[in-house]
């Protein structure tokens, strides 16, 4: 008797596409980096906007010098997951780089120790706030913006979590997004 071999898992054409994708953008192939630049600019302009606290600037910036870095470096990845991944990284890379260096910039500025002062960090009082109002959204939509900006998911990954259609879940996301930004909105006026 000859025994069966075991069958890999089928190849999804995302990974395949992924696969396409990272190969062409090694070759210096413009047209493959500009369907790249297509398909992930967005979602890592999303992630620069987490990973920069709502700084748009930085956010755009971040997600430019991937692409920049991904045109010199990218050579193959396994599936779209290890692409995503590979982005996101190096999206992050960028953005401690950044702060680091901002922060070597503002200790190099100052001569003066901080004064002491009652008012808090901006960043602390926006992100106590954007806390208060997370524990506020609906638990099912809470846990679809958890897994995007905080696990990193994508919305296809939410979307087999949860049985519900990609086009749910970005649906479910934008709601659950415009209704945090109407009660932070509101919170920081109100202390204003």
């Amino acid at each position: 008797l000859r025994q069966a071999l075991p069958v890999p898992p089928p190849d999804t054409s995302l990974d395949a596409d992924a696969r396409r994708l990272a190969a062409g953008v090694a070759r210096g192939d413009e047209k493959t980096f500009q369907e790249l630049y297509d398909r992930y600019q967005e979602r890592l302009f999303r992630l620069g906007l987490v990973l920069a606290r709502g700084n748009s600037t930085l956010a755009g910036e971040m997600a430019q010098s991937v692409f920049v870095i991904a045109a010199a470096k990218l050579r193959t990845v396994e599936n779209e997951e290890h692409l995503w991944n590979w982005l996101a990284r190096v999206g992050r890379q960028q953005i401690i780089k950044w702060q680091r260096r901002a922060s070597a910039d503002a200790a190099s500025l100052s001569t003066e120790p901080f004064p002491d002062s009652a008012t808090a960090n901006p960043d602390h009082v926006l992100e106590e706030t954007l806390d208060g109002a997370l524990v506020q959204v609906e638990a099912s939509d809470q846990q679809i913006v958890e897994w995007f900006y905080f696990d990193g998911l994508s919305h296809q990954q939410i979307a087999g979590r949860l049985g519900l259609t990609t086009k749910a879940v970005s649906t479910r996301l934008d709601r659950a997004r415009a209704w945090l930004r109407t009660r932070v909105q509101r919170s920081l006026a109100d202390e204003l």
